[in-house]
């Protein structure tokens, strides 16, 4: 793409719909990179590590000035080159995490969890350097042996995820791996004698389910737990081959948790081998079990470990093998080595009977606070009550906590003297709710407000933690990279093509969606006396943060005047794409003018800086401050919510469709070429423009079109509004018995693919937040006076139940949430599973609670 900035927003593949054929990767295409370990298999495997470096803040800025072109080094590009130092350097405002309310007993009680969503039981610390832990085990797919451990599509599980999650201190998960069922439950506490942080156990319960119960009797389960040290620290080993109830396994210290013990208990005869490996490379833990595996049944004949060890290992692996069906207890103590550790005693109520009454206990208090908190016991079946409980517990349990150096591009041309081509930002931690656990396990910035519309509502802290540790990210211009892939774990599941962020990349805004949730919910005085206290000063200090973050979009996205707005970064030479993608909207593919410039004024855009204004301007009333910052966001909330304006810019007054302006032209096709590289000649799709461009209405139906009615700004008795409903009820524009399309069928792009590799994305299929969006404008005018009411909530009911019936239905028949939803073809789910991201707001959606508009 030109500029050399200009790349991929959001780097979202496009799997299969469930049951069809994976498309064959390709180079141009944005994907995933799925890292299927494929079988176990009984040969030599060399075990190879790398050598990471890491840059001190300091060492970026100094690197700044010795960036230069390829073209030498002018006054100019120097000058160039000093301005490139700004996007690496943080915002000059107090940090939001340094908050009291986010230190003391509240940072202590989130230091330990299952904070690893990439693999499918992980727990780490909320620290750079933390004791991680995790599970393996050997599957069988086909008659051959994998290694499972990181959560992968191509595993082809009937299903996974977490049925419970508290967030904190409980998750329940099941996973079913053909015949295999495991029950993981994780369990936290902090009890008299604990280290920092506490204690915690997991339980885990293996069957198959395919076998009778003396089959099961007569087949071996193999599981491998292990604990790493990031840090590097020595980890001792306590080697034991056969367990009898229970045993100590591994021993050590951490500067912050103090000595720590690892136990095992188990009612079952297990048997158990171990390995023990020093490197501080974490994200290669598959490679190296799956090769030593190999390596010692090569020579041996056996499928275990070497019950051997590296000098001075800080990786250890414990094979653990049992009869099916067969449960074990495993628990870390840690503060061992005080006098009143107390270590039995604890070791004792992690494990056994009181393992099992605690999880219940737990368990108990999750499902009591699910129906307080949601309120759907009289609103929707126990099916879609179930449905709902596992998505808000995948939402919980998929938070994770990361650490390191975004990766900032340079601009095209620019290079540093070592030949990089980026510059790293600032080292930093980022607790995030993610996407999907195999797909999209990171942070991103525009998935966030949605994640936290269900957050907060369950635990207002943890949202504020979440949102500030985003905060924290502004750099010293107001941006804020919309996709955080912070350290090796992060990095092995991307591509390296990909991994660069671009600074002049937005991305939408919502998580101001979150914020005017809790204003609104704070003058309804919905939280307690503390959480208020407690939101007020996030808020306030929040303010200056948010402030340059609104002033990156209305300096960087500005359009050719100061009320309109479009997103920056289309490529405007591409004579491959069908229509350029606009990928820093967030809807990737949806179409936009045919051929982008600087006249286009994108309707979605300019709604996301009218909500922006609006919370900016609230905020600033809470605390009453009197400066010209406030006059400005309330001149320009005045400005952006005018109709008339609005309806002058965007709309068309025969359809009564609102619509992006720009250069267009809907007489463009993909047309195959031959092109002769030497002796070969190569076929490749090549866009045509059948019709010269000129500005005018880009005449597209679809999410787009609805912003301003999703955001509230049609008046209740304008005969906009009408037309508004009849465009989201009309079966050849938007409705179908499975939710709202993306966009119309009556669309000359709808369902066409924007390359050869690119199949259509955001043109036609249902997604799940925008219909959120749309339902909450729906009820929004159903309870307003005006002549359209009545029709507002009927299509609010009826498009409600379409919703959760479609989501619940998926769920029992294919045990996930997903990504997308197909609206040709009975609704069914397709893209990434499990996506308990946004496609949770159907929780939100049965308990009918939307944000005030």
């Amino acid at each position: 793409m030109s500029g050399g900035s200009r790349r991929t927003t959001r780097i979202r593949p496009k799997p299969p719909a469930s049951g069809s054929e994976p498309e064959r990767p390709s180079a141009g295409r944005r994907r995933e990179r799925n890292r299927d370990h494929g079988p176990i298999r009984l040969m030599n495997v060399r075990i190879c590590t790398l050598l990471g470096l890491g840059f001190g803040f300091l060492a970026l800025l100094l690197v700044g000035f010795f960036v230069y072109s390829s073209g030498g080094g002018s006054e100019e590009e120097l000058a160039e080159a000093r301005k490139l130092m700004r996007v690496v350097t943080p915002l000059p405002a107090p940090k939001m995490m340094d908050l009291p309310q986010f230190q003391g007993e509240h940072k202590e009680s989130l230091y330990w969890g299952t904070y690893r969503p990439n693999v499918y039981l992980g727990i780490r610390a909320r620290t750079p350097k933390s004791l991680i832990a995790g599970l393996m085990w050997i599957g069988i797919k086909d008659g051959q042996y994998f290694l499972r451990h990181v959560c992968q599509d191509s595993d082809g599980f009937s299903t996974y995820g977490w049925t419970d999650h508290n967030g904190r201190d409980y998750g329940r998960q099941k996973i079913v791996d053909q015949g295999l069922s495991l029950t993981t439950s994780f369990l936290k506490e902090k009890g008299h004698g604990s280290g920092y942080g506490g204690d915690w156990a997991v339980r885990i319960n293996v069957q198959n389910e395919k076998l009778s119960l003396e089959e099961a009797e007569l087949t071996n389960a193999h599981l491998f737990f292990y604990l790493a040290d990031e840090g590097g620290s020595i980890l001792n080993v306590v080697p034991r081959k056969l367990f009898n109830k229970g045993a100590l396994l591994a021993t050590g210290s951490h500067k912050e948790v103090g000595g720590w013990e690892l136990h095992l208990k188990s009612l079952d005869n297990l048997e158990a081998h171990h390995a023990g490996f020093r490197t501080r490379h974490m994200h290669n833990l598959t490679e190296l079990v799956q090769g030593t595996l190999a390596v010692y049944g090569r020579r041996t004949g056996q499928l275990q470990l070497p019950d051997a060890s590296e000098e001075s290992s800080n990786i250890l692996i414990f094979q653990i093998s049992a009869k099916l069906p067969s449960s074990l207890d495993i628990a870390f103590v840690s503060g061992t080595n005080s006098k009143s550790s107390r270590i039995e005693e604890r070791v004792d109520s992690l494990t056994g009977t009181a393992l099992t009454s605690q999880l219940k206990r737990k368990q108990e208090e999750f499902e009591e606070k699910y129906l307080t908190c949601f309120n759907i016991k009289d609103k929707v079946d126990s099916e879609a009550m179930a449905a709902g409980k596992a998505a808000l517990g995948n939402l919980l349990g998929g938070i994770g906590y990361f650490y390191g150096q975004s990766k900032i591009s340079l601009p095209k041309g620019f290079k540093q003297k070592d030949g990089k081509d980026f510059l790293l930002y600032w080292p930093a931690a980022l607790f995030t709710a993610v996407p999907s656990r195999s797909f999209f396990p990171r942070g991103f910035l525009w998935d966030e407000g949605f994640h936290q519309l269900i957050i907060w509502r369950w635990d207002v802290k943890i949202c504020m933690d979440i949102v500030g540790h985003w905060l924290d990210l502004i750099n010293i211009d107001g941006w804020i990279p919309r996709e955080q892939i912070l350290g090796a774990e992060a990095l092995s599941k991307v591509p390296e093509e990909y991994v660069l962020q671009h600074p002049s990349n937005g991305n939408p805004p919502t998580l101001f969606l979150l914020l005017r949730d809790l204003i609104s919910n704070t003058r309804m005085k919905s939280f307690s006396e503390k959480e208020n206290d407690e939101i007020n000063v996030f808020l306030s200090r929040a303010y200056i943060r948010l402030g340059a973050w609104f002033n990156w979009f209305n300096t960087t996205q500005l359009g050719k005047d100061t009320s309109n707005f479009y997103w920056h970064g289309r490529d405007e030479k591409t004579t491959k794409e069908l229509n350029p993608k606009t990928l820093t909207s967030g809807l990737d593919d949806y179409p936009r003018a045919s051929h982008p410039n600087d006249d286009e004024r994108h309707l979605d855009l300019r709604c996301w800086m009218l909500l922006a204004a609006n919370c900016m301007r609230s905020i600033g009333e809470l605390f009453e401050t009197k400066t010209s910052l406030e006059k400005d966001y309330h001149g320009m909330a005045e400005k952006l919510s005018n109709f008339e304006i609005l309806n002058k810019m965007h709309l068309d007054d025969v359809s009564g469709a609102y619509f992006d302006f720009g250069n267009h032209t809907g007489k463009v096709r993909l047309r195959w070429h031959e092109i002769r590289d030497g002796d070969i000649v190569k076929r490749e799709l090549v866009r045509e423009t059948l019709q010269k461009p000129q500005l005018s209405l880009v005449p597209h139906v679809g999410y787009v079109s609805l912003f301003p009615f999703m955001m509230g700004i049609i008046p209740p008795n304008s005969w906009v509004l009408e037309k508004q409903l009849e465009i989201i009820s009309n079966r050849s524009t938007l409705w179908t018995d499975y939710g709202l399309r993306s966009l119309s069928k009556t669309s000359s792009i709808y369902m066409k693919r924007n390359t050869e590799h690119d199949p259509p994305y955001w043109r036609g299929s249902i997604w799940i937040n925008m219909n959120y969006l749309i339902l909450s404008a729906l009820h929004h005018y159903s309870q307003e006076n005006g002549p359209y009411r009545d029709r507002a909530y009927l299509l609010y009911r009826d498009l409600r139940s379409k919703l959760i019936r479609n989501i619940v239905r998926n769920y029992y028949e294919t045990g996930f949430l997903w990504e997308q939803y197909d609206q040709k073809n009975r609704g069914k789910g397709k893209g990434a599973r499990p996506f308990t991201g946004w496609t949770s707001l159907v929780l939100l959606i049965m308990a009918e609670a939307y944000p005030s508009l």
